[in-house]
């Protein structure tokens, strides 16, 4: 039989006590607000670019609910290393978002591109940044939640960006369904073509935990109360792994709408033939190790095929008309929309 791998996971707290000896002050503020919209106080759009975010914002929500009570704070962590030519668009689809609770946070890995410069340009309206040389994707993730105090939590990498009123949806759906985590659908942006397609989200269950893509990382969100670190000796599939730690027996809802939009580009991990050993190195001498072997897997994969068919009968994807009413771009255009069909 097989040693299992055992999982060296961090401590946060000590994350985060090691911040606030380096300066750090928590909790953090929030993005600071505007009635009119932050649209008209950040800098101004790089030159040629319209539509969100860049001269479209999501209307300003009043600062508390039609209940009286604040609406829920929602953390943000963006890593970043080296993404200067996208992180811009990132953090205007963050801030656009104009949701009057809101911390976001950003750890850039001691970028040598125009990273910093643009976290500069941003900085009076980010709750914290860092550019510092750490330990990869997952370091930096596990710096930026141990920092952050929101009821819910989500992150998005600094090559992808949400789409209008996510926050606003992400957070009624958390009250209406008092679910631990959420999921949306996802929109992926070929950066060659600026070409984009629609994937309507699986439908999550325990027991598909273990099917690669399963879930879009820049289309979840969770409770801060189940928050689990990141496994900070993966390359690839930190997000993979993290469900399968964090997810299991917690109450989970797909919020029917687009929430992020994956951009796919020459140095995208999931594309890039360069880090297809990295991927493998993942699963076959970490993640499979550490975890019991699934009986029955062919039959389980059968069984995932023909209840996400079902499912997706039943599940409509977001109109193309409808959302690009929301994204005003006239730099995108449309492949055919169809669900994902394929499992790793």
């Amino acid at each position: 039989m097989k040693e299992k791998l055992d999982i060296d996971l961090p401590n946060l707290s000590q994350y985060r006590q090691s911040l606030v000896e380096q300066g750090a002050i928590v909790p953090l503020p929030i993005v600071p607000l505007s009635n009119r919209g932050l649209l008209a106080e950040l800098p101004p759009p790089l030159s040629g670019k319209t539509g969100w975010p860049w001269t479209v914002e999501t209307n300003p929500l009043p600062t508390v609910m039609s209940n009286g009570l604040p609406w829920p704070k929602i953390s943000i962590v963006t890593p970043t290393y080296n993404q200067g030519q996208f992180i811009e668009e990132t953090i205007r689809s963050v801030l656009l978002q104009n949701y009057p609770n809101l911390e976001f946070i950003i750890f850039d890995g001691g970028s040598n591109d125009e990273t910093q410069q643009v976290l500069e340009k941003y900085s009076p309206w980010l709750s914290f940044w860092q550019s510092k040389k750490d330990r990869g994707q997952g370091h930096a993730i596990n710096f930026g939640f141990s920092l952050a105090s929101g009821e819910y939590f989500g992150w998005i990498n600094s090559d992808d960006f949400y789409m209008p009123k996510c926050f606003q949806k992400v957070a009624e759906h958390f009250l209406k369904t008092r679910s631990s985590f959420i999921y949306g659908d996802a929109i992926n942006l070929y950066e060659a073509t600026h070409q984009l397609k629609y994937y309507t989200a699986f439908l999550v269950l325990d027991r598909y935990l273990r099917f690669g893509g399963i879930i879009a990382s820049h289309a979840a969100f969770w409770k801060s109360t189940i928050h689990k670190p990141i496994w900070e000796e993966l390359n690839c599939a930190v997000d993979a792994e993290l469900w399968l730690r964090l997810l299991p027996g917690r109450s989970k809802s797909h919020l029917n709408f687009p929430l992020g939009i994956a951009r796919v580009h020459p140095e995208t991990k999931t594309s890039n033939k360069r880090y297809q050993k990295l991927w493998e190195e993942d699963y076959t001498n970490k993640i499979w190790k550490a975890y019991k072997p699934v009986t029955l897997w062919k039959i389980l994969c059968y069984e995932f095929r023909w209840v996400q068919n079902i499912y997706h009968c039943f599940t409509k994807s977001v109109e193309q008309e409808k959302i690009n009413f929301y994204l005003k771009r006239n730099d995108f255009e449309w492949m055919i929309i169809e669900h994902i069909s394929e499992v790793e």
